[in-house]
C-alpha cells in the first residue's frame, strides 16, 4: 500500500511538473510570437476615424512633466555639435513641453511599436543636416528598444547606415543639401560657398537607391537661401542672390520648387521601384536674432514664445507653402503607380521653440564663435518630429 502511495504521489507530481513546464513554454512561445508577428490593421470605428481626421499640425505646446525618453548619456550616438548639456548648457525647461493636437492626442514614442511596424523595412533621410538632425533623433528613440549597429559610414558624414538587426530595420541618411544634382564653385582653389544647382537633375547619391528603399523623408531648406547658380540642361537660367546684373535673380522660391518637383518626379519615375512611402518634412525656423549666423546673430531664450509673437511676415511661411505644394502635386501624379506622399508639417510648431536650439552650446561656438540657431537640442523638440511620423505611419496602416 506504501508502495503504490509513494508511486501514485510521483506520477501526480511528475504530471504536474509537466503540465506546469508544457504551459510556461506555451506562454514563452506566444510571448514571442506576438512580438514577432507583425501589426494588423483594426477595424474601423468612431474612435478611429476621428483620429485619422485629426490634424496632427493644428494645436499648442503643452507643459510635460515626464520629459524625453533619452538622455545625452543613455544614448551613446548623439553627435557632439547636438549634445548641448554637453557643451554646457544647464536650463532643461525646453524639455518639459510636448505637442499637443487641438482635437486628438500625439501618443509618445513607441520604439517597439515603430519597429514592429517598419520590421524588414529601409527608411531613408534625404536632405541637408536637419535631416541628419531628425534621423539622429529616432536613432536615439529606437535605441530604447535595441541598439542600432553601424553598417556603413562614408568620411565626413555623408552617408551613413544603421541596423537594427532583431527587427530587421535599416536606418540610412543620405546628404543632399538641395536634393538635385549641385557643385561648389571654386575661385582660385578656395571654396566660396556658392554652388551650382542644377535643377532638372536628381542627386544620384540617393536616387540610384531608390529602388531599395520603402519609406524616405525629404527636406531642404537654408541652402537655398544662399546665393547659388541655377541651370537647367547644363546652362545657367538664373541665381540667388548673385547680384549678377546679367542673370535674372529669381530668389530661393524657384529653387525650392524645382528641386523638390524633381526630386519627386524622380520617384514618381522610378520602374523599379515599389510603392515608395514619402514623407516631406516642411522647412524648419531658424532663430536668429540680432543678427544671422556670420554677422553675431544668437538664440539665448530659454522659454518657448506664442505664436501671437511670431513674425508673420517671415518667409518660412512661403517656403513651406511651396513645398506643401509640390508634394500635393506629387501627391496626385504618384497615385496611379500606388506612390504616398505624406507632408510632416513642423513650420508653425517649430517657430514657436525658440529655446531648442544650441545657440553658444555646441562644438563651433569655442572656434569661430558662430552660434547655431538652425539645428535642434538633442534630447529636444526635435524628437517630435519623430512622433509625428510615427503617428503618420500608424495611421497608415491603420494602428490605433
Amino acid at each position: 500500500m506504501k508502495s503504490t502511495l509513494n508511486y501514485n504521489e510521483i506520477y501526480n507530481f511528475l504530471s504536474n511538473t509537466t503540465f506546469l513546464l508544457i504551459l510556461c513554454i506555451a506562454c514563452v512561445a506566444l510571448i514571442t510570437y506576438t512580438n514577432d508577428m507583425p501589426f494588423q490593421p483594426s477595424k474601423h470605428n468612431s474612435t478611429q476615424k476621428e483620429i485619422e481626421t485629426c490634424d496632427l499640425f493644428k494645436g499648442r505646446w503643452i507643459p510635460d512633466e515626464a520629459g524625453p525618453l533619452y538622455t545625452n548619456y543613455s544614448c551613446t550616438t548623439i553627435p557632439m555639435m547636438r549634445n548641448c548639456f554637453l557643451h554646457g548648457r544647464k536650463d532643461r525647461d525646453f524639455l518639459h513641453w510636448r505637442w499637443k493636437p487641438d482635437k486628438c492626442e500625439l501618443p509618445r514614442f513607441s520604439a517597439q511599436t515603430f519597429l514592429r511596424i517598419l520590421r524588414g523595412k529601409k527608411m531613408a533621410f534625404i536632405g541637408d543636416s536637419l535631416a541628419r538632425n531628425q534621423m539622429e533623433s529616432l536613432l536615439c528613440l529606437l535605441s530604447t528598444e535595441e541598439t542600432p549597429k553601424l553598417i556603413e559610414k562614408i568620411p565626413g558624414n555623408r552617408f551613413t547606415t544603421w541596423g537594427f538587426p532583431k527587427y530587421n530595420f535599416t536606418l540610412m541618411v543620405f546628404w543632399s543639401i538641395f536634393l538635385v544634382t549641385s557643385t561648389e564653385i571654386v575661385v582660385n582653389g578656395n571654396r566660396t560657398g556658392a554652388f551650382d544647382v542644377h535643377l532638372d537633375t536628381p542627386d544620384p547619391k540617393w536616387s540610384e537607391k531608390l529602388p531599395s528603399i520603402d519609406y524616405a523623408i525629404f527636406n531642404t531648406g537654408q541652402w537655398h537661401l544662399r546665393g547659388n547658380y541655377l541651370l537647367e540642361g547644363g546652362k545657367v537660367m538664373g541665381c540667388v542672390h548673385c547680384h549678377d546684373p546679367n542673370i535674372t535673380d529669381f530668389g530661393p522660391g524657384l529653387t525650392l520648387r524645382r528641386s523638390f518637383g524633381t526630386a519627386f518626379k524622380a520617384i514618381n519615375d522610378c520602374k523599379k521601384c515599389n510603392k515608395t512611402v514619402t514623407f516631406l518634412r516642411t522647412f524648419s525656423p531658424s532663430h536668429f536674432e540680432h543678427g544671422e549666423w556670420n554677422t553675431g546673430g544668437f538664440c539665448n531664450r530659454t522659454r518657448l514664445i506664442g505664436l501671437d509673437e511670431v513674425d508673420r511676415a517671415r518667409p518660412d511661411w512661403e517656403h513651406r507653402n511651396i513645398q506643401v505644394k509640390e508634394a500635393e502635386a506629387a501627391r496626385n501624379a504618384g497615385r496611379e503607380r500606388g506612390n504616398e506622399f505624406e507632408v510632416i508639417d513642423v513650420t508653425e510648431m517649430m517657430l514657436t521653440r525658440v529655446d531648442g536650439h544650441p545657440g553658444e552650446y555646441w562644438l563651433d561656438n569655442w572656434a569661430n564663435g558662430f552660434k547655431d540657431c538652425v539645428h535642434w537640442c538633442m534630447p529636444g523638440p526635435v524628437d517630435t518630429w519623430n512622433e509625428l511620423l510615427l503617428e503618420m505611419i500608424k495611421r497608415r496602416n491603420r494602428i490605433l
